[in-house]
């Protein structure tokens, strides 16, 4: 987790990720964001994510991005 959080720190250093529950709503995640995240996971955990999990629903936290990560990791 604290790879993640070290990639979102990247792209947003004023954010406290910890805290964030709703990224995308509140206009923290834009799809530039997004992008950019997708690679450095692909690239840090060795995971590719599918164009069928890209949606907000799994990126509005760090935990639910975690959680996307460790799903895809062990499919």
């Amino acid at each position: 987790m604290e790879k993640l959080y070290e990639i979102l720190k990247s792209l947003h250093p004023d954010v406290d990720f910890t805290a964030q529950d709703d990224l995308i709503g509140e206009g923290i995640l834009d799809s530039l964001d997004i992008v950019t995240l997708i690679t450095e996971i692909n690239s840090a955990y060795d995971v590719s994510i599918p164009a069928e999990e890209i949606l907000p629903e799994n990126f509005c936290s760090a935990s639910a991005i975690y959680d996307l990560i460790t799903r895809l990791d062990e499919a």
